[in-house]
C-alpha cells in the first residue's frame, strides 16, 4: 500500500470543535485516508453528542482506501475528562503529544503528511509550556527546515515573514536574514510542491505607503528594497515593495502567484474575507507536509452541530494533493 494513501489528522483543543470536524471529515468521500491522531473515548463521546454515526477503528495500518464513515484512530489519552467549550489545562500536554505522534509517523513514513485541527494557544502558554503555534512547533518536531505559514484560498496565496509576534516587535523582526530565507523558501516550495516553474511573488512594504520613500518608516529602503534587489540577481522573480491597502484588489494581484506580507494582520484579514471556511493554511519550508484550516477553535459552538468543517476537508484534500505530487 502507497504511504501517500494515510494521513494523520490531529483533532486539536479537545474541548473545541476539531474532534467535531475531524468526525465530519471522516463522513465524507476522500482520497486518502485519514487516521484521526486522538483519544477515541473523546471521539465517541462527541460522535454520541453529535448524533454522528462514524465507524472508529484503530489504525492498524492495514486498510487500503477510505470508507466514507469510518474513522481510523492512533491512540493518544487525555489528561482529563472533556467537557465541549470549557479549556482544561490538564490537556495541553495531550494537544501537544498528538503533534509529536504525527510528526514522528510522518518522519517515518507512517503518513504521508499532517493536517492540523486547531488549538487553543493560551491554554498551552497557561499550563507553563512556550508555545506560539503550530508553524513554528512543528519546525522542531519535523527534522529541520525554516517554517514559513501560508494561506491559500481559491487563486489568493498569502505568506508571511513574521506570524504570531505583538505588533510593536515586528519592525526589528523584519531583517534582511529573516526576509531573504521566506523569500527563498516560499520561491523554492512554489516551484517544488505546486509546480509554478517561474513563481512570481509580490512583496508588501511594512509601512503605510510602502514608507512614502522613507517619510513614513525607513525599513522598506534600509531592509526590503536591498533583499529584492538581491533576490533578482539570483533570478528569482520578486516584486515591490508595494502599499498593502492597494495591493490586495483583483487587477493588482493577477501577475502573481503569490503575495509575501509582512505580518499577520497585514495579509490574512484579505485571504480570509475571499475565502473564510474554504482557506488552507500550508506550512513551508519543512521536511513534511502539513496543512490546517483557516480558523480558531470557536468553543461556543463545541458539541453543538454547528461547527463547520469546510476548512478541514479542503486542508485534508490540499494535504492529499501535495502528497501525490511528491
Amino acid at each position: 500500500m502507497s504511504v501517500s494513501q494515510r494521513i494523520a489528522v490531529t483533532a486539536g483543543e479537545p474541548a473545541g470543535i476539531g474532534p467535531d470536524i475531524v468526525l465530519m471529515l471522516a463522513l465524507k468521500k476522500l482520497p486518502a485516508i485519514p487516521v484521526a491522531v486522538a483519544d477515541p473515548e473523546l471521539l465517541k463521546e462527541r460522535a454520541r453528542r453529535l448524533r454522528l454515526r462514524v465507524d472508529l477503528r484503530p489504525d492498524t495500518g492495514h486498510a487500503n482506501k477510505h470508507k466514507a464513515g469510518t474513522l481510523y484512530y492512533h491512540h493518544v489519552p487525555l489528561a482529563a475528562p472533556v467537557k465541549p467549550g470549557l479549556l482544561d489545562k490538564a490537556n495541553a500536554h495531550y494537544v501537544l503529544e498528538t503533534l509529536k505522534t504525527a510528526a514522528s509517523g510522518c518522519r517515518r513514513g507512517d503518513y504521508a503528511a499532517i493536517v492540523t485541527a486547531p488549538v487553543h494557544k493560551s491554554i498551552i502558554n497557561d499550563a507553563g509550556i512556550p508555545f506560539s503555534g503550530h508553524t513554528e512547533y512543528l519546525a522542531g518536531l519535523a527534522g529541520g527546515g525554516y517554517p514559513v505559514m501560508m494561506l491559500a484560498a481559491k487563486r489568493l496565496r498569502v505568506a508571511l515573514v513574521t506570524t504570531h509576534l505583538p505588533l510593536r516587535e515586528v519592525s526589528a523582526a523584519i531583517t534582511e536574514e529573516r526576509l531573504t530565507r521566506t523569500l527563498s523558501v516560499l520561491n523554492e516550495d512554489l516551484r517544488t510542491r505546486f509546480h509554478i516553474r517561474k513563481p512570481v511573488i509580490a512583496v508588501t512594504g511594512l509601512n503605510p505607503h510602502a514608507g512614502e520613500g522613507g517619510h513614513l518608516g525607513d525599513e522598506e529602503q534600509r531592509v526590503i528594497i536591498p533583499v529584492l534587489e538581491r533576490m533578482r540577481k539570483q533570478k528569482i522573480r520578486v516584486e515591490g515593495p508595494f502599499a498593502a491597502d492597494t495591493l490586495f484588489t483583483p487587477k493588482r494581484l493577477k501577475p502573481f502567484d503569490a503575495v509575501l506580507a509582512m505580518y499577520h494582520d497585514q495579509g490574512l484579514p484579505v485571504l480570509k474575507h475571499v475565502g473564510f471556511g474554504e482557506a488552507v493554511n500550508i506550512t513551508l519550508g519543512l521536511p513534511i507536509i502539513r496543512t490546517s484550516v483557516d480558523h480558531g477553535t470557536a468553543l461556543d459552538v463545541a458539541g453543538t452541530r454547528k461547527a463547520d468543517p469546510g476548512s478541514l476537508i479542503e486542508a485534508f484534500l490540499m494535504a492529499a494533493k501535495l502528497a501525490k505530487k511528491k
